[in-house]
């Protein structure tokens, strides 16, 4: 279980690397910038696999903790 664990862990720190970077329009709207404020952009293809993807990874990872911790009782 623990080596599934690393792969895990190796896997959501991979993928979330790939992610698109969305935090500079979040601060550009906490800044005072308005170019994207309003603007409503929809995950499409490979960013919404990628973003389900991490989710489902990030799911497994804390049932397999859960699991261990309740094994070592």
């Amino acid at each position: 279980m623990k080596v599934v664990l690393i792969i895990l862990s190796i896997l959501i720190i991979a993928i979330v690397i790939l992610q698109s970077n969305k935090a500079a329009s979040a601060s550009s709207s906490i800044m005072g910038g308005n170019d994207d404020l309003f603007a409503h952009r929809k995950e499409r293809g490979g960013e919404l696999f990628i973003t389900r993807f991490t989710a489902c990874l990030g799911a497994l990872f804390m049932i397999i903790c859960v699991i261990m911790e309740f094994m070592s009782y």
